[in-house]
């Protein structure tokens, strides 16, 4: 009896797992939606409608941007969550999605167990801009300002958990600064009282401060990277400033709900190396100060549990809380 049982499974195990393999294979077969957890025009936006445009044309199939904003990202990556298995819905979210759920009490998303980690897709330098009446031409004439008078300086950040907070977390902590971090909600808010004087200088990503860099409007302190920028030579790095080791930046991947089939990951991340290797993607985003990357499923995985080690001793000794 247990031998008939056994070859009556064996003969069944092909035709179950027929349909798998005929999915991976014709994939994709109708269009592939990429949420993107922000309004558009951001830096994750931009990144997404081009790798979706280079996509559709590598695979015979369109890519699709849809903005999912709300709750710093949560909305539409808990969303993603809720999709199929199937290839057919992505997500292309920045650093806050691993480190949200290291703040929130509650957020509506395991990024272990309900994602599944296609690929590294590169990352965007950040810069310490300051407005140019606050005292110091470089980041650690800033700081030592800073510990003389802490009350006249003031940090900005865009939202809690944000690539941006957590550097500017780690460099007050590091150049032992006893001066607040304000939060906004948004980007455009803070570059809005840093160039008018209300804050003293903030953290931003290299593509929407280097235009007011550019005119004068603002001060570049420092820039997060492990080397000097060779668009900013003259701008030394954190690292040069005073915190040896220190290197943050602004990081972008792709996901898909947990459960996608392993052919159908490894298809994604073939397709996702090709494209952020190619001339198309490196015009589009080199302006940007992108530098594009790829990796294999495993390779990011790795990547993640790394950046979230990081990210958690960096909320834990800062303390930071939910707004």
């Amino acid at each position: 009896m247990k031998k008939r049982r056994l070859v009556q499974a064996l003969a069944l195990a092909p035709i179950l797992a027929a349909p798998t393999f005929a999915r991976a294979e014709t994939y994709p077969a109708r269009p592939v939606k990429i949420v993107v957890p922000y309004v558009a025009g951001g830096t994750v936006d931009l990144v997404a409608r081009v790798l979706a445009q280079k996509l559709s044309e590598q695979m015979g199939q369109p890519f699709v941007v849809e903005n999912r904003p709300g709750a710093s990202g949560l909305i539409g990556s808990e969303a993603v969550t809720k999709a199929p298995p199937d290839g057919y819905t992505l997500l292309l979210q920045s650093p806050t999605l691993v480190a949200s759920p290291l703040i929130m009490k509650k957020t509506p998303y395991d990024v272990k167990k309900d994602f599944t980690a296609i690929s590294l897709l590169g990352s965007v330098p950040m810069v310490v801009v300051a407005y140019p009446g606050t005292p110091g031409t470089n980041l650690r004439e800033f700081l030592d300002a800073a510990r003389a008078n802490p009350e006249k300086f003031a940090f900005g950040t865009s939202a809690t958990g944000s690539p941006m907070h957590l550097a500017q977390e780690a460099i007050k902590r590091g150049a032992k600064l006893d001066v607040p971090i304000i939060i906004y909600k948004g980007t455009a808010a803070a570059l809005t009282d840093v160039l008018g004087g209300q804050i003293s200088a903030l953290i931003d990503a290299i593509p929407s401060s280097a235009p007011n860099i550019a005119s004068g409007k603002l001060r570049p302190l420092a820039v997060t990277t492990r080397q000097r920028l060779p668009s900013m030579p003259e701008v030394p790095t954190v690292a040069e400033s005073g915190l040896p080791g220190f290197e943050m930046v602004s990081w972008y991947g792709l996901w898909a709900p947990a459960r996608l089939p392993g052919a159908i990951t490894s298809r994604l991340a073939s397709e996702v190396e090709t494209a952020m290797n190619s001339l198309f993607v490196g015009e589009r985003l080199k302006p940007q100060s992108f530098v594009s990357a790829s990796s294999t499923p495993a390779a990011f995985s790795a990547f993640l549990d790394k950046e979230t080690a990081n990210y958690a001793r960096i909320i834990r000794e800062a303390d930071i809380r939910p707004e």
